[in-house]
Parts: structure tokens; sequence; C-alpha cells
């Protein structure tokens, strides 16, 4: 029998506290991440039945999924979003737990403020109520979303009974042309393998683009396997993920980083190691994306027209209402449509990379009269680097305003929403309907095609505006 590991089955074995015959796996937590949304009931079925939490050294929580992003210093005006603030922060005081609420200078989006603070870590399992968990993958992690009663359990036992997934890889080599970000990458993935071409998978990202990406782009791409059916993502450490981490609060220090490191270099698919399925892409070949109907699948590149029914997957009548949904049509290109909204943001692409790409777009540019715009830092560590690198100076020459950290208009659970019927382009990462607002219509796209919506007040490829630059 062959003892080649891939990435997965090292970090997933090493966690195994009991293998069920013909079910699942028991599988031990090193970080559970928790919100506003999931946890509360979650924390009373533990006072139904008398039980404290486990390790609360090894729980951390954070308010954002109904955070305002204005006026954070006065008290949330939707009770039931109060309600749920006011659970989370006395639970977590209830039990130990670290908590950062609003106003706490670490507060921000789960997946955001992990890894800054280094509570992400390569080789370690970690969960949180939310499915975008998969960003932390970026690490070498094994992170994915658990539902309320899966809260409970790791709370309770810091275990959670799951199926090991299959194991899938992508390959992507080549290099990235101008105006192609990881969002591009992960939307080109989502429309060749539609949003179930993943499904029951754990997806390793292998090749040249993924190696050369930062660690933030990683996230990104990691984040968006959720959107392909995947149980997670994740990406092979190396020393570009050591350097992000180290020194961080919660990251090992002195002989104990030393010992991790001795870990942490063995985290790697071994040469000949077996996948249940395999996939490759030419990189070269990705363009900025764009999404034209309401699933993240339904994507192509900007300079296409929008398919025709008879050259897409699935049902015709589920196309056509999703076109209709948009107000879109078939063989139409989407350049020139005027949008209503722009929304900068999200655990997808709230990132300071995020805001230095969207600034050098709109940099001697004015945002247009008609678009409405929200630009929401992931957390307060990425606000205050948009000051000190001068992008706010740029933002606020170009007539935008910078919001307070929050998963704002990402899931409409808070008070930013798009209005019915309003357009928007949004960085964030689901574009169902209704997603951002009942009514709403969303198109999915990258902080540079973002960026070149706000400042033109349409649809518009942002490579023509770099061209203009670049001349």
């Amino acid at each position: 029998m062959s003892t080649r590991k891939t990435l997965f089955d090292k970090v997933w074995d090493s966690h195994v506290v009991h293998q069920i015959q013909n079910g699942p796996d028991v599988l031990f937590i090193d970080r559970h991440m928790i919100h506003e949304v999931t946890s509360p009931v979650a924390f009373l079925g533990l006072k139904n039945r008398g039980i404290g939490v486990l390790y609360n050294q090894r729980t951390f929580a954070t308010a954002d999924h109904n955070t305002p992003t204005i006026n954070q210093h006065l008290p949330v005006e939707d009770p039931l979003s109060a309600n749920q603030l006011k659970a989370l922060e006395e639970n977590s005081k209830e039990h130990g737990i670290s908590y950062w609420g609003l106003g706490h200078e670490k507060n921000g989006i789960v997946h955001v403020v992990g890894p800054e603070y280094g509570i992400t870590q390569p080789g370690a399992t970690i969960v949180c109520g939310d499915s975008h968990t998969s960003t932390h993958g970026a690490f070498g992690a094994i992170a994915f979303g658990i539902g309320t009663s899966e809260v409970e359990m790791v709370l309770a036992t810091q275990c959670i009974m799951q199926p090991k997934p299959k194991r899938m890889r992508i390959n992507i080599d080549g290099k990235l042309s101008v105006g192609v970000t990881p969002k591009d990458v992960a939307l080109f993935i989502i429309s060749k393998l539609t949003t179930s071409g993943a499904t029951g998978y754990f997806v390793e990202y292998s090749g040249e683009i993924f190696r050369n990406m930062s660690m933030e782009g990683r996230m990104t791409v990691c984040n968006l396997s959720i959107e392909m059916g995947a149980r997670g993502g994740m990406i092979a450490p190396d020393e570009k993920t050591f350097d992000y981490i180290k020194e961080r609060e919660f990251t090992p220090k002195g002989a104990a980083w030393d010992k991790a490191m001795a870990y942490w270099n063995t985290l790697y698919t071994d040469e000949g190691a077996t996948f249940d399925k395999e996939l490759n892409f030419d990189g070269s070949l990705i363009e900025p994306m764009i999404t034209y109907g309401t699933n993240p699948g339904m994507g192509m590149g900007i300079s296409n027209d929008i398919p025709m029914s008879n050259a897409v997957q699935g049902g015709v009548a589920t196309y056509e209402k999703s076109l209709k949904y948009m107000d879109f049509k078939e063989g139409e290109s989407m350049k020139g449509k005027p949008i209503d909204f722009v929304f900068l943001g999200s655990c997808t692409n709230g990132r300071i990379e995020d805001f230095r790409a969207f600034s050098s777009i709109v940099k001697g540019r004015k945002k247009a009269d008609n678009v409405t715009a929200w630009l929401v830092p992931g957390s307060h560590k990425v606000e205050a680097a948009i000051r000190k690198e001068g992008i706010l100076d740029i933002l606020t020459e170009a007539g935008f305003e910078l919001r307070e950290p929050g998963c704002s208009a990402c899931l409409a659970m808070n008070e930013d929403k798009i209005p019915p019927g309003k357009l928007a382009v949004s960085t964030s990462n689901r574009n169902f309907e209704g997603r951002q607002g009942p009514g709403s219509r969303t198109i999915l796209a990258s902080p540079l095609v973002a960026a070149a919506a706000a400042v033109t007040g349409k649809v518009t490829d942002p490579r023509e505006l770099m061209e203009i630059e670049m001349a």
C-alpha cells in the first residue's frame, strides 16, 4: 500500500480521534471561530444540557454579519441584530471566550481577522458557522463551514463528526495577463466546473498561478471554493505563508516556532500521491471575469457575450428565468450596461490588497454620479492600512467614502441592502436572487472591474482604463 499522501490527507488523518466503521470520522478541531448569527442557539443548547465550552482558549468570537458599517459607536437599531450581538457578547463572557465586538480594535469579518492575528495556521483544522470558512485553507489548513448543531458539538467536545471528502486537485500554470486578479481565477474555475462540479470534494490548488499569488489572493481563491460545491479548498504552505504569519499575536514564538516549522515544512502533497479527480487549466487564457446570472457559475470573460441557452449546462427554463430576473438577454454584451451600486468588501475581497487594486483604477478619476458606492474594509487593521498608505486620500479625492468594517452588503443581513431592481457590481461571493437585498440584482467581479464600473457608471473592462494609464 502506498504511503504517499496528499496535503489534505496529511492534515485530516493527523486529526482523526476515532474512525466509525462505515460512518464518519471524529475529527479534532484546533480553532473554532464564532459570530453572532449561528452561535446563540448553540449556546442555548449547552445551557439546556448543563454543560460548558470544553476548550474556550481554542474559540474566538467576533461580530460581523449583523453589524452596521456607519455609526458603529451608536446602539444598533435593528432589534434582531441587536439581540444577536448582545447574546454573542454575553455568551462569550460567560464561557471565557475571546470576544471582539463592535468598537474592539480587533473586530472585523471573521475570515479576515483570523489570518490577521495568526489564529489561522498551517496544518490546523478550523471550523466556523459560516460557509466561507474555506478562506483559511489558503494557509494549508483544513477549514470548512458548519451548522448550528455542529457549532454546539464543537463547543462541547472540540470535535466534530464528518465523513472524509474525496480529493480533487486543480492545477493552473502559465502567467496571468494584465488586469486579471485572483478573483478572476476563482470565477473562471467556477464557470468551468459549475456550482456543483466539486461537490463532495476537498480541493487542493496547485501550479504556478497559485504559487505566484499573494496570501491575500490565495485567501480569495479558497474563499470561493464553496461556490463550486466543494467542502473546502487549500494551498500548500510555503515561504510566503510563513512570512505572513510570523510574529502575529497567536502564532508560536521562539522554540515553539521552530517546532511548528518542522511540522509545517512537511505539509505538501507527496510526489505520486493520487487524487480522486484532477483538472488542469492554462492561466494565460483567463481574462477579467464577470457574472451575468443568478449563481456564481454563470460567469464569463468580460469581453464575451452572454451565452445562448443551448450552449449552457442545465435546463433551458432555469437559464431563461435567471436572465429574466437579471433583465439580461442571450447573446448581448455585458459591457456598457449601466449600474447603480458598487460594493467593495466581504470576506472575499475586503483586504488591503483589494483596496490597493480598487484605488489604482480610481486614482485621478471621479466616481460616476449615477453610482452609489459602499467601500467596506474587512477589519480595523485593513481600515488603518487604508489610511496609512494614503489610499483614503485617493478615494476621497475621487468622491468615495469609506465605511466601517463588517460583512455589509454581501448578504443583506444588516442595513446595507441593495434596493429592489437595482444592479450592483459586487466583489462578494454570491449573486443569488435577493442575496444583497430583496429584488436586488448582483454582478460578481474583481476589485478592478468594480472600480472601473464605479468611475464610468457602467460595466467596463478595467484593461481599457489601464491602457489609458499606460499610454
